[in-house]
């Protein structure tokens, strides 16, 4: 299965990286269009003849074509590449903000998948949510589903605005959990932890956590009331939390990056 990278930033390179370390497409079926000098960045084994700096008719002989360019720069690469685009090919967009209508009308194509990955993509851990047009069947949605899946997992979603809320939740979603980490070692720090003493702290907790909600069949509730004890620390914690309505906090602050994200959709059309 030939496919095309068409930038190659972070995510292109992710997704060059996880087709070849999956074994999902050989690194002679990956070819890559670029504007910007590959210089020091891993090639993870294509051939320095698949990388190219312009279009030409050979490079389209793909079956999947991946836009990985910002997208701002949309607009400008549908102009140098419109020409270069049949029906039969299936584009798979990961341009937030970008809607299919938009991708199927300046490109003149009709098989869009639109997805929303998020940053653990980069180690294998990613979480995308996906949707497409109604002209890509069920087989070749298996195939996206089956290349998306090389970097983590991924949910099929009908409803195409769904993924303005993808990118509140999941897609933002890393840097959430980031920021109560931090919290959590600064208060560690203050309890006299060393910094690295702290973070290990810290970072194990959370992946100790993770893994066993992961194995079990407790809700998060649940395992908060084992955790808890009548009158013990955790509760101590947890009443202050609440005492701040620090879930409602989080609530607005993710219901404020959907409809940031909702704006910037917007001012793309």
């Amino acid at each position: 299965m030939k496919t095309l990278i068409i930038g190659y930033g972070n995510m292109g390179q992710t997704y060059a990286n996880s087709f070849v370390s999956s074994r999902f497409i050989l690194p002679s079926d990956i070819f890559v269009l670029t504007r910007s000098p590959i210089g020091d960045k891993n090639k993870y084994t294509i051939q320095d003849s698949n990388f190219y700096s312009k279009p030409i008719d050979s490079l389209f002989e793909v079956d999947i074509i991946i836009l990985a360019v910002k997208p701002q720069d949309f607009n400008a690469l549908a102009n140098d590449i419109r020409l270069y685009i049949h029906e039969e090919h299936l584009i798979l967009s990961v341009m937030a903000g970008v809607t299919i209508e938009s991708i199927q009308e300046k490109l003149g194509c009709s098989k869009v998948i639109r997805s929303m990955p998020n940053i653990p993509t980069q180690i294998g851990l990613g979480m995308t949510v996906f949707t497409a047009s109604s002209q890509v069947d069920r087989k070749e949605l298996f195939i996206i589903q089956n290349l998306i899946n090389t970097t983590g997992k991924s949910i099929y979603i009908d409803k195409e605005e769904m993924l303005n809320a993808t990118t509140a939740v999941s897609g933002s979603g890393p840097a959430y959990v980031f920021y109560f980490m931090n919290a959590m070692i600064q208060a560690a720090m203050h309890l006299g932890f060393s910094k690295s003493e702290a973070e290990f702290l810290v970072n194990q907790t959370f992946i100790g956590a993770v893994q066993l909600q992961n194995r079990s069949d407790l809700s998060h509730e649940q395992w908060i009331d084992k955790v808890a004890s009548k009158k013990g620390t955790t509760e101590a914690a947890l009443l202050i939390f609440n005492d701040k309505d620090l879930i409602k906090v989080i609530e607005k602050g993710i219901l404020a990056a959907n409809t940031r994200a909702e704006e910037l959709g917007k001012s793309l059309l």
